[in-house]
Parts: structure tokens; sequence; C-alpha cells
């Protein structure tokens, strides 16, 4: 960058920009929080006296939205159903959100923050609201598996290009 007055040249974008200017690509968490939090004990009392081993189903859902240019809430969701031979013993749904600021970052590079790396960061979080609600709802504290929320974002890309490439090929042989 050169300095021209109050004027600084970015020689990367090939322009001036005002003296001080960010252009820097730049992104991270502003706050984060719970939005939701449901816990259910359907069978309870009855469910702790239960000796067969329950079955734990966990499923994940990522959204966004955009609020500004420069700002998304990021929702990462987690239900949690453990289920055993006599019944449901308990079901947690969390919906765990952060706000996220973005800034001279391209499309890509936004997505792959958006849906990979801020559900990296958000889901420790998420799996400590988890485990206190389970032991709050009288069962032993219940510690989720990490995620690789990046490889399952690289596999999505994969197979959505994948199909993309099918679409216009020939169904088959000719």
């Amino acid at each position: 960058m050169a300095d021209e007055g109050n004027i600084i040249t970015d020689l990367t974008q090939g322009g001036p920009v005002p003296n001080g200017a960010d252009t820097l690509p730049a992104a991270g968490i502003i706050s984060q929080y719970v939005k939701d939090l449901s816990v259910e004990n359907p069978n309870a009392p009855d469910s702790f006296q239960w000796q067969d081993p329950p079955q734990i189903d966990v499923q994940f859902n990522i959204g966004a939205r955009n609020l500004t240019d420069e700002v998304a809430e990021v929702e990462l969701k987690v239900e949690v159903r453990s289920k055993g031979q006599a019944g449901t013993a308990f079901i947690v749904d969390l919906s765990y959100c952060a706000l996220i600021g973005m800034r001279n970052l391209d499309d890509g590079q936004k997505h792959a923050f958006t849906y990979a790396e801020a559900p990296r960061i958000l889901f420790p979080f998420a799996r400590q609201v988890i485990a206190d609600a389970v032991r709050a709802a009288g069962f032993p504290q219940l510690l989720l598996e990490p995620v690789d929320f990046n490889g399952i974002y690289l596999q999505q890309l994969a197979a959505q290009q994948e199909q993309g490439e099918g679409a216009g090929a020939p169904a088959g042989e000719a």
C-alpha cells in the first residue's frame, strides 16, 4: 500500500481506500445464546427403574439467516432421544444460536464459515447445555461425542456437486 495523503492505495484491490479502512477478511462470533430448550421426561418416574440399556438418537440441523450485510444468525439445532424397550426415557430439543460477523469474505468463504466453522465453535457449548439438561431430568449426564462439522460440510458439498453434474448427464446408455 502506498500513502497518498489521507488515501491509501490497496495494491491487492487495485484502488484507493480511505486511510485506516479495514479491508482484511474477518469472521467471528459476536454472541451466543440458547434460543429454545425443551426437556421431556414423559415416563417419569417409571423410566428411572428401567434396566435395559437405552438407544440414544442424536440429530443435528444447521440453519442461518442474514440480519445485515455483515451479521448473520447461525442456529445449531440438536435433538436427543433416549429410548428403551419400555419406551422413551427423555427427549432434549435444543436450539443454540450465535450472531456471527463476517466482513470482506467472498460468498464461498461466508458459506463455509456459516455452515462448518460456526457450528464447530458452538458445539461444545450446546453439548454442555444438553449434558446439564439430561442431568437435571434425573438421568446420568450425557456427553455427546465430538462432531466433524467441516467433514460433514465437505461431504454435502461433494454430494451437491455430483447431483448438479448428474442432472445434465444422460440417465442410461445410448
